[in-house]
């Protein structure tokens, strides 16, 4: 007889309710048990090949072990996995897998340790005693937890001074000291790695926007390696830590501290707490002890803790709960069948129903969870008993499953190979057998029936597939998970994670998921201050600078809006200026052009007027010609604003100031010239003078001519060097573009400027002097008082222009000349025309004579 033994060892562990490749809404059982009852209970067996046909019902007795119901299901998945081997016939033909159970299989684990060392069963098979066995090769299953998978160990290296070998499979979560090959060296792990793990948590976080999180785990060398990765992955996309807890491993040092730990999380302003480390450590008792406080957080956890149950409910549409990761398997289809089949007539629906890893399927689609709630009335076990189960292998009993083929596949390998039938070299009977056995089973890979791939090589790295679920839990004790997404990392970075928006949203009523940040987000129009001391996550939020704007959240700094657009109100977008300069169709420029028009109209009509009654003595006096060209002046100077309003080009920059200043000297000119001839004609009456020659030979006339060419010197010069040319205004008016005529040089405008107010103050000063010259027609008054006005105007005009900016500096300069221009009509010209239009009898010379003899 060819035999093949497992020591099969359980441990008190958090049973996994089930997975679900497609997301669907189940419920199940919970037994909500806080206590630490049987925190080291354990069972161990006997698998052995036989070579003859083993029928199902062989199996029916793994129900009448005295066993916990956590531990139940790794029984009835080994049961499984031994009885689908028997039924292959590829596979170990005319062999059968069997197993025995010992008086004490399950028991407590230090009693456990004890039957193995000293029991009888064991004290029989020391070598070189049991000839007829001597082939025989001990496998030792166990697992999940990392103490006793650590114990075994050391058990099977004490049998191996004594030549007796072993060879050791653990089920569970990996742990990298177990692949220590000079402490362990016969230790297969069927787990795979947990390398991606922490990139899978935090791209998680990530897709949800968490970035502020706390961490509990386990104060030994899993725990540091796990916040290692972990801190490595938070660098890369800026997530933070809120607190990090790292739980004694010995009770009564956490006991001491059990309600700082508390304190921490209360207190904290995080809603997401990863959770790390074994589910039988101190780091179990104190994540049940927080839930029983009514601590509501999000808990981002891996499978082995799905079946950690709590007497709290809480509502479907909430998100509190429990995040798990698990591995991706297949989902093994014919398992549900195989354990309703088990002795049906003895153990009834309500026996399965205490099963925590077994689930009532309320017959709901996904799209129908909130109609799960109708369930609950109904949650009493005679409703229970009526319903059928749905039931799927937790990570721990996947990794049994595998175990069983991994040991058939590499038993069948050597029984083709003809291994059995060689002498054994270096060695007889069991040890050389073993070391064989070692041999073929770490090369052992094959494909599962499931169509998963198993490699038994530690060195090769696997692809790493997690299933994301979410767990609520419920009134009555029941409890619904529901697969939210998966994580692959052989997919491109920013690819690896796939979460079930739609799933979410039917689950919990919205896809807006609860905020776990250390600061609120800087919306747009605003960036982030970070604060010296604080955390990379915590940041204050402040309003962009004027004329910047952020069109994200959380940006750093804001952007500065181009010249030609300004910020909006909420300092978000960038929004175009409208180009505005003095327009014809606005008030302002229709209004100035109007009084342009008006002006310049009424000039040409007294002009008009002057012309008709050039013979008479009035308009004759003080030179005429003098007159008209003062009033021609006057008609261009009110028609130059025109140059000013409308959209300025080269040509209107440069004809505004030369027009401005070329026609401007004209007329003060003109004024000073008719200022002289006033003079010149009193002097001319008094006996013994010389003026008459000046007057008489037209020296007026040259003072036109010689201002007129000083000013048209000044301009060439300006034009030559710094000319007007088009400008824009960005910053005078919010919004807006103000399109201007730049002067170019400023000096040379003012230099204009300046050359009217000398000429303007010449004229009063010679016009002040012959105020009082007696004469009938007499013009040195109204010159005095126009040249006083036109002063005024242009004194008042500096200040005002330079305090104002874009387009009512234009109109500030248009309004000056007209004032200025109207000044002078007003105050030389309209009391003429009153005299000619509504006096003419003061126009005459009769009467002009009269007055003189009188």
């Amino acid at each position: 007889m060819i035999a093949l033994i497992f020591l099969f060892f359980f441990l008190n562990i958090p049973l996994l309710v089930s997975r679900f490749t497609q997301p669907t809404c189940f419920w199940r059982i919970y037994e909500n048990k806080d206590t630490d009852e049987d925190m080291l209970t354990g069972c161990f067996f006997f698998l052995i090949t036989e070579q003859r046909p083993v029928e199902k019902d062989y199996f029916n007795h793994i129900l009448n072990i005295q066993k916990t119901t956590k531990n139940f299901q790794f029984l009835l998945a080994l049961a499984f996995s031994m009885d689908e081997v028997n039924r292959n016939p590829d596979l170990l033909p005319n062999s059968s897998f069997v197993f025995e159970c010992l008086e004490h299989g399950c028991d407590s684990g230090t009693n456990m340790y004890s039957r193995i060392l000293f029991s009888e069963e064991v004290r029989d098979f020391p070598p070189n005693y049991k000839c007829h066995e001597q082939n025989m090769c001990l496998a030792v299953l166990t697992g999940p937890n990392l103490d006793i998978s650590m114990t075994v160990g050391n058990i099977i290296n004490l049998f191996k001074l004594v030549r007796f070998f072993f060879l050791q499979i653990t089920y569970g979560p990996f742990h990298p000291i177990l692949s220590n090959h000079e402490q362990f060296p016969s230790v297969y792990q069927m787990a795979a790695k947990d390398t991606s793990l922490a990139m899978a948590m935090i791209s998680f976080l990530h897709y949800f926007n968490w970035n502020w999180i706390g961490l509990a785990i386990s104060d030994n060398d899993q725990g540091n390696q796990f916040l290692t990765k972990l801190k490595g992955e938070m660098e890369k996309i800026t997530v933070c830590f809120a607190f990090v807890s790292v739980i004694p491993v010995k009770m009564h040092l956490f006991l001491q501290r059990a309600e700082v730990y508390y304190n921490q999380i209360l207190t904290s302003s995080t809603n997401v707490v990863i959770i790390y480390g074994d589910p039988e450590s101190s780091l179990a008792v104190a994540f049940r002890r927080w839930q029983s406080l009514g601590l509501q957080r999000i808990w981002v956890t891996t499978s082995q803790w799905d079946g950690t149950a709590t007497k709290h409910d809480f509502p479907l549409d909430s998100f509190n709960g429990k995040i798990t990761f698990a591995h991706h398997h297949a989902e093994i289809s014919h398992f549900k069948t195989f354990v309703q089949t088990l002795n049906p007539l003895k153990y009834t629906d309500e026996f399965l129903a205490r099963l925590e890893w077994m689930n009532l399927n309320c017959k709901v689609s996904a799209s129908m969870c909130k109609t799960l709630k109708n369930c609950l009335s109904n949650a009493s076990l005679q409703w229970l008993k009526e319903q059928t189960f749905d039931m799927a292998f937790s990570d721990e009993s996947y990794d049994i499953y595998n175990a069983v083929y991994a040991v058939a596949h590499g038993l069948h390998e050597m029984l083709l190979q003809h291994v059995y039938n060689q002498p054994m070299d270096n060695g007889k009977g069991h040890y050389a057998h073993c070391l064989k056995m070692h041999s073929f089973l770490r090369k052992t890979r094959f494909t599962n029936p499931v169509g998963d791939r198993v490699i038994m090589s530690q060195k090769e790295n696997r692809q790493e597939e997690y299933s994301i679920f979410r767990i609520w839990d419920f009134p009555y004790g029941l409890g619904l998970k529901v697969k939210i997404g998966e994580f692959n990392s052989y997919f491109p970075y920013g690819q690896q994670l796939h979460i079930y928006e739609d799933i979410i949203e039917h689950a919990t009523g919205s896809r807006q998921m609860p905020p776990s940040v250390c600061s609120a987000d800087c919306g747009p129009g605003f960036r982030k201050f970070w604060q010296e001391g604080m955390a990379a996550c915590c940041f204050d939020c402040g309003p962009c600078p004027q004329n910047e704007v952020s069109n994200e959240t959380n940006v750093d700094n804001c952007v500065r809006c181009s010249e030609d657009q300004y910020a909006n109100r909420e300092q978000n977008q960038c929004i175009p200026k409208a180009v505005v300069f003095l327009n014809y169709k606005n008030t302002l420029g229709m209004v100035l052009t109007l009084m342009s028009l008006f002006f310049s109209a009424f000039t040409t009509v007294v002009l008009g007027i002057f012309v008709k009654h050039r013979d008479t003595p009035i308009v004759k006096a003080n030179n005429q010609n003098l007159s008209y060209i003062l009033l021609i002046s006057l008609i261009f100077c009110f028609l130059c604003p025109l140059l000013f309003i409308g959209h300025p080009n080269s040509a209107t920059c440069v004809l505004q100031q030369i027009t401005f200043g070329v026609v401007f000297t004209l007329a003060i000119s003109t004024v000073l010239a008719k200022t002289v001839t006033v003079l010149f004609a009193f002097k001319v009456t008094t006996p013994g003078t010389r003026m008459r020659y000046f007057l008489v030979s037209g020296v007026p006339n040259y003072i036109i001519a010689i201002c007129m060419l000083i000013q048209i010197i000044l301009c060439t010069i300006w034009l030559r060097f710094s000319p007007p040319f088009i400008d824009k205004d960005v910053h005078s008016e919010h919004g807006q573009i103000i399109t201007v005529c730049n002067k170019g040089s400023v000096t040379a405008f003012y230099c204009v400027l300046g050359y009217h107010g000398s000429l303007a103050f010449v004229s009063f000063i010679v016009a002040f002097l012959a105020r009082n010259l007696p004469d009938t027609f007499n013009e040195a008054k109204l010159l005095t008082f126009s040249m006083l006005l036109f002063c005024s105007v242009w004194i008042t005009f500096l200040p005002v222009y330079h305090s104002t900016k874009g387009k009512i500096m234009v109109a500030v300069e248009v309004l000056s000349i007209l004032a200025s221009s109207a000044g002078l009509l007003g105050c030389i010209f309209i009391p003429k025309c009153y005299i000619i239009l509504l006096r003419p009898e003061r126009n005459s010379l009769q009467k002009l004579r009269e007055k003189t003899s009188s």
